[in-house]
């Protein structure tokens, strides 16, 4: 089966760290395009990082720039995005997406309290 599974979100405070992971089955995650996606609370989905299969990355949005950082493991056919300085903004459902396959996880999510 073709799939994402996402892990890692939970409660964090104001200024905490999160290392979210994403494991792919069923496809080899460094021969497609994965992305990072969180959809906040009454809000539309918003890409947050791409890699791409020769490892090149992009991120999106002002406000992640210098605080999401996201990774591949080959090996163990996983994404990973490592979060650090989280303010309540990023209280979200995080997951991840490939365009290409036309698949989405479930997502983990990630709440920041004040």
């Amino acid at each position: 089966e073709v799939q994402f599974v996402e892990s890692g979100g939970g409660l964090v405070q104001s200024g905490g760290s999160l290392r979210l992971s994403c494991v792919a089955s069923g496809f080899s995650i460094s021969a497609n395009d994965v992305s990072w996606v969180r959809r906040a609370p009454g809000k539309g989905p918003e890409r947050v990082s791409r890699m791409y299969p020769d490892g090149t990355v992009r991120y999106y949005g002002e406000s992640m720039k210098g605080r999401f950082t996201i990774s591949r493991d080959n090996a163990k056919n996983t994404l990973f995005l490592q979060m650090d300085n989280l303010m309540p903004q990023d209280t979200a459902l995080y997951y991840c997406s490939s365009e290409t396959l036309g698949i989405s996880g479930r997502g983990t999510q990630v709440t920041v309290s004040s």
